[in-house]
């Protein structure tokens, strides 16, 4: 692969990052319209504390964290894998039982406008699924986080500190506020740094593009076991069109085919789709062009996968067909669950 090439496959993968970026943040913003802060939040909560669970103890081993003391590791693990997403954080070690992120503006997960739509409770329960479980995880009960500010609540960020108490945490202590503290100035030598030598630039350009989809990986089954999968479909299907609507426009450079007819939209489906990792053809029927997904590699290994975890990508197939052209119609025309899948565009 030329370098040229290489280069083109590195924006592919980003702009593949963005459009899962925006489906995470559109589907919290949707239940929060649609449903309401409490169940956008314990949606939340179950989204993080399922990526925690999953990810945290090996990240630690991947990022070579796990000989230090949980409070730094804790945080240093958050500034790496956030680091790799493309998310700006900011580490401060106060000691090895105290430990300092921060999270400054603007905040990654809430980008632009939509930080105006996030509860402060949707916030917290982001905290309370991933940062409060952390040395439940390590086996340390005796790690808490303590947040002494949220961008959401119109605070200058969100910050605070992991601390190792001298004695086991009860549930409620796992995550507290301490909203008159404030965190020490970031100072980027004193940062942790990935090895160049394990993490080169392809490497990077991959996690980065898997940092946003995952959590659409996590969040599609999340959302159909606390909602229902009839429910779930709606609300899946619906914040996949709005933000295919949204980011036809940027995602089409990106992906390199801007074409407005259904040929075009076709060639964009088939990049769309190789770029996340996808194996697709794409057969052109006479009236109009069939692409074979040979499955959504996505839900891999995703054992409480339904069906309905589907709508989401349907919806997003269909928001960015009707962006590229009035006239254009995509659907999956396979039935919904079966391999291949086929879309259909006309």
């Amino acid at each position: 692969m030329s370098d040229a090439e290489r280069e083109a496959q590195w924006r592919r993968w980003r702009s593949v990052a963005d459009l899962y970026h925006a489906c995470f943040t559109g589907l919290v913003l949707t239940l929060v319209s649609r449903r309401g802060t409490s169940d956008a939040a314990e949606f939340v909560f179950n989204v993080f504390r399922r990526q925690q669970q999953e990810r945290f103890v090996a990240g630690l081993s991947k990022l070579g964290l796990a000989h230090l003391p949980p409070a730094v590791a804790a945080a240093q693990y958050h500034y790496l894998s956030n680091w790799i997403g493309g998310v700006h954080v900011e580490y401060m070690v106060e000691s090895d039982r105290k430990a300092w992120i921060r999270y400054p503006p603007p905040r990654w997960i809430w980008r632009g406008t939509a930080i105006c739509g996030v509860p402060g409770e949707v916030s917290k329960a982001m905290l309370r699924g991933w940062h409060g479980n952390n040395g439940i995880a390590l086996g340390h009960p005796s790690l808490g986080f303590v947040c002494t500010k949220q961008s959401v609540d119109g605070q200058d960020g969100l910050e605070g500190y992991y601390f190792d108490y001298d004695h086991p945490l009860e549930p409620d202590q796992r995550v507290v506020f301490a909203r008159h503290l404030e965190a020490p100035l970031f100072d980027p030598a004193q940062a942790p740094a990935l090895p160049v030598e394990s993490w080169p630039r392809p490497r990077l350009e991959k996690a980065y593009r898997n940092y946003a989809m995952e959590y659409v990986r996590t969040a599609a089954p999340v959302a159909v076991q606390l909602f229902g999968p009839v429910d779930a479909s709606y609300l899946l299907q619906l914040t996949g069109k709005l933000i295919g609507m949204q980011s036809y426009d940027e995602l089409a450079p990106g992906l390199g085919e801007t074409g407005r007819d259904a040929a075009g939209f076709a060639r964009l489906l088939q990049a769309l789709l190789a770029a996340q990792g996808d194996d697709v053809g794409l057969h052109d029927t006479g009236d109009g062009f069939d692409l074979r997904q040979a499955r959504w590699t996505l839900l891999d290994g995703i054992g409480d996968a339904h069906p309905a975890c589907i709508r989401i990508l349907e919806g997003l197939v269909e928001g960015l067909a009707a962006a590229c052209g009035r006239r254009i119609t995509a659907r999956l025309s396979s039935e919904v669950g079966a391999s291949p899948l086929v879309w259909s565009v006309r």
